[in-house]
């Protein structure tokens, strides 16, 4: 495998992970596994700069951003803390600041809550809007559903707060609510939710606030920011804050030395379980914010602060069966149904093995007692086997060979550890899939659409392709379960609606393999029509900017397959976009030949809209700084590392006055 080839396969597998963390909220991985993925991609970006791109999973955060709601830029961004999983690496980081102050130091130490982010203003001593992490620049407001949870204060106790402030902290929900909810959810034959995370930030999106105010949400907060705050210390600050009425976890505590920090991680990494929320880790801060700010940031992170991950939790119990699963892209999963065990505040029942290679590495066989663990504390998985239990051995696992859905033979391609089910027009699992991806909000984007109403119109016979959806009609959905006529005449506009999407997204709604956004919008504006992409040959395709012979031949077993292009047809029937419009192609040349690196936070424009600015203007959106780069698009709070590669690399600094003046 080449160096291109081993990038293009990470950084499908990290999108992947990202996607399911934050959109599907299922993820498969450990925190520390996706870290570790993420380490590796970084590092080869580095060696091999040539491949660089602007949506490189290293280049952006996930984002929980819904559509819904009004999106508002942070003042200060919210970027994530670097990650460590050991003490020698803890070590590390105190020396790094011991280093780099040469000064007395200490630590405020703090409980990593495993909620959902949250920024708070306040004016006058009023809260005046919540606003979620977002992708770090912005998120969304969410004020009115803030103001029902209980402990968020509305106005603040005394009168010494500055006029203006932010103070940031986590949503969360209890254990003992999160238990009450999937009950409650398992008796209605609703899906569970996975964790108490999860279930606080789906419940933070909810559009009616009287659903939040009965899930019983909490919140700790633990960063306060602003003019004039009350001291210089951290930890100080938030004792103050506690005073105005806001919630501060009691076990926050100042450290002088590293054997302090060491026992107090010591002490939580067992206590935290009595705790009555989900936690996952300590937070370590330089607690001077004087000293905080000499320390400054990296491009994505303070160098003040770091998190210190806690092992995930193991418990031994029974492997009573192993089951396969289909997914929309006909990869196969197998899961181990258990004895059910308590582990990280839930009962757990189920697992996931990932692959034949680790099933055959196991050695699994049912009756066995398995040591299972919570990877990042969020989805169970085998780690090992108790041999020494092993007195009936049972039936050994082995990786089945037939799709358990259609019947089709499995086949495993080159350089990949899953299995696939080829039938992808017939398989019911892969058909329901490739439909909830069709009416995505990035891809077709059709309202009133989920999983469970695909479900239902899946077995009613009423769609088995994303085509069948520009036939339904009211009369048809109307009366069925939970399905009003309002709401039925709410989907079919919706997708009538749909019809507006232009050519890049429906391109991608298509869920050809390995085919995402971006590479959507490069075929968008390299083609004509459809008509133009399904005559295309692999010489032709792996010309486009970004796209090697496995995306294009990907492109070209798509439209090589009957069932494929009969779904197109009907498509185009239907009144789809099929054909590039003026606005897909660039306005102008002004940055021909210019690749483009942004950075930092802007005032008239969000980033999105200025890579739109850029790409429209024949420009190209870059994630690195390189001798390439044409000059940097730079906002306020750019990143002091890329600023000082810029310098050292003589690259320009273009700010967003000079810029708009550019495309003018």
């Amino acid at each position: 495998m080449t160096a291109k080839e081993k990038i293009e396969q990470l950084r499908a597998e990290l999108h992947r992970h990202n996607h399911n963390y934050y959109v599907l909220n299922a993820p498969e991985i450990s925190d520390q596994e996706f870290d570790k993925l993420m380490r590796e991609l970084q590092n080869m970006e580095e060696e091999y700069p040539e491949y660089e791109d602007d949506n490189s999973p290293t280049m952006r955060v996930g984002s929980d951003i819904n559509k819904n709601f009004t999106q508002v830029l942070h003042k200060y961004s919210m970027l994530s803390l670097g990650n460590t999983y050991s003490l020698p690496e803890v070590t590390d980081f105190y020396e790094r600041v011991r280093k780099a102050l040469n000064e007395d130091f200490e630590l405020c130490c703090e409980i990593k809550y495993d909620g959902t982010s949250i920024s708070l203003t306040y004016i006058d001593g009023k809260l005046v809007r919540a606003v979620t992490r977002g992708d770090g620049e912005k998120g969304d407001d969410v004020t009115d559903n803030v103001k029902t949870i209980r402990t968020i204060p509305l106005v603040l106790h005394g009168n010494n707060y500055p006029k203006e402030f932010e103070i940031r902290g986590e949503i969360l929900m209890p254990w003992t609510v999160f238990e009450e909810l999937n009950k409650e959810k398992e008796t209605r034959e609703e899906p569970l939710f996975a964790n108490p995370r999860n279930a606080a930030s789906g419940t933070l999106k909810q559009q009616n606030s009287s659903v939040v105010a009965s899930r019983k949400l909490d919140a700790y907060l633990y960063y306060l920011l602003g003019e004039n705050l009350p001291a210089d210390g951290h930890f100080e600050n938030l004792q103050i804050a506690h005073q105005w009425g806001f919630k501060i976890s009691n076990a926050t505590k100042k450290c002088k030395t590293l054997q302090e920090v060491f026992d107090f991680i010591n002490y939580w990494d067992t206590e935290r379980k009595n705790l009555p929320v989900a936690s996952d880790g300590i937070v370590l801060k330089v607690n001077s914010l004087r000293q905080q700010r000499i320390l400054g940031f990296t491009a994505k992170s303070p160098r003040w602060a770091i998190a210190y991950k806690f092992q995930a939790e193991q418990a031994l119990t029974r492997l009573n069966e192993v089951t396969f699963q289909v997914g929309r892209t006909g990869a196969i999963t197998p899961v181990a149904n258990l004895d059910p065990v308590q582990l990280s505040g839930t009962v757990v029942r189920r697992a996931s093995l990932h692959n034949a290679d680790i099933i055959e590495g196991l050695d699994l066989h049912i009756g066995d007692m398995v040591f299972v663990e919570k990877g990042g504390e969020i989805i169970p998985k085998i780690t090992g086997v108790d041999t020494s239990a092993r007195f009936m051995i049972g039936e050994k696992v082995t990786f089945i060979t037939i799709c358990p859905e259609c019947g089709s033979k499995l086949v495993r391609y080159e350089g990949e550890s899953a299995y696939y089910c080829p039938n992808e027009t017939a398989c019911p699992p892969q058909i329901k899939g490739k439909i909830e991806h069709f009416i995505s909000r990035k891809a077709m984007n059709i309202d009133g659409l989920g999983p469970e109403t695909v479900e239902t119109f899946y077995k009613l016979g009423l769609v088995n392709s994303p085509a069948d959806l520009y036939t339904l009609t009211t009369d048809q959905i109307k009366g069925l379960d939970r399905m009003g006529e309002k709401s039925a005449e709410n989907i079919v506009s919706s997708i009538q609606i749909s019809k507006n999407v232009p050519f890049e997204r429906v391109l991608f709604a298509l869920g050809i393999r390995f085919v995402g956004e971006t590479v959507a919008k490069k075929i968008a504006r390299s083609f004509q029509s459809i008509e133009e992409l399904e005559k295309a040959t692999l010489e032709t395709l792996i010309q486009i900017d970004e796209i090697g012979e496995k995306i294009g031949q990907s492109i070209v077993n798509y439209f090589s397959n009957d069932k494929n292009l009969l779904l197109v047809n009907k498509l185009k029937e239907a009144g789809l976009q099929f054909t590039r419009t003026e606005g897909s192609g660039p306005l102008t040349q002004k940055f021909k030949g210019f690749s483009i690196v942004i950075s930092g936070v802007f005032a008239h424009h969000s980033r999105d809209e200025y890579k739109e600015l850029i790409e429209q203007n024949g420009g190209k959106n870059v994630g690195s700084i390189s001798s390439k780069t044409s000059f940097i698009l730079a906002g306020e709070n750019m990143g002091p590392a890329k600023l000082d590669k810029a310098r050292k690399l003589g690259v320009r600094i273009v700010n967003e006055e000079e810029f708009l003046k550019l495309i003018m």
